[in-house]
């Protein structure tokens, strides 16, 4: 099985890249993205950039290029109160934020005449991630429903927000995007984020400071997940 590895930041994929094996860029495509193996499975890899359209193009482009499975691997800010920068949230669902079609009748989140304003991300490959993120010696690590939006939020009024529409455990601005195309392809997908800032008013200070030690965590996470998978024998 061919995995999709995705991350919005040079940094949320630069070490997976230089651990592939047989590596190289594939050609004729707008993005970072490269190909090889690892752990054994023959993985997709791309730094797709910031934002719920360059995620969702990325993903689409995977699928093209024969991705039967999509991780999604980063940062986000915190909304659960009890999270602290370096832990670990997995996904059970993901939800839009900055939908807003209330004035219609559709809930807020919900893409007018989807059947879903959330969604759930794959069971085994949320279960591997855990597993996998289990191993860290003072990180929690939080099973929950991601908020992403267009929007890098550092307000705790939007944080309280956030955490009351949706009952989200963190917020970002990618991994949504890549829910709802993965849905549509019936494709298993799961989203991996360690809390970089805690979505406030300092959020701006923190992402940059503690981004490079949250990415380096959610490597070793897309690791596990690789190793837990059935072995593949078949090219990418």
């Amino acid at each position: 099985m061919t995995i999709g590895i995705l991350g919005a930041l040079p940094e949320e994929v630069e070490q997976l890249r230089e651990a592939l094996e047989d590596g190289g860029r594939v050609a004729d495509v707008p993005f970072e993205l490269y190909q090889g193996r690892l752990e054994g499975h023959p993985v997709l890899i791309a730094q797709c950039g910031v934002g719920k359209v360059n995620a969702a193009m990325v993903t689409q482009m995977m699928v093209h290029l024969g991705a039967e499975a999509i991780v999604f691997t980063g940062v986000a800010g915190a909304i659960d109160p009890e999270l602290s920068v370096g832990d670990l949230v997995i996904s059970t669902e993901a939800v839009q934020h900055d939908v807003d079609a209330t004035t219609l009748g559709f809930e807020v989140g919900q893409i007018p005449y989807e059947s879903v304003r959330c969604w759930r991300a794959d069971d085994t490959l949320r279960r591997l991630a855990s597993a996998s993120a289990a191993g860290f010696d003072g990180v929690a690590v939080v099973e929950g429903r991601i908020a992403s939006g267009d929007q890098f939020v550092a307000d705790p009024q939007k944080v309280a927000w956030l955490r009351d529409a949706f009952g989200a455990v963190c917020a970002e601005m990618e991994g949504a995007s890549v829910a709802q195309v993965c849905a549509k392809w019936e494709l298993p997908f799961v989203i991996v984020r360690s809390i970089s800032d805690t979505a406030d008013h300092g959020a701006d200070v923190d992402f940059l400071e503690f981004t490079p030690l949250a990415a380096a965590r959610a490597r070793q996470v897309v690791l596990g997940i690789l190793r837990g998978l059935e072995p593949s024998s078949s090219g990418c």
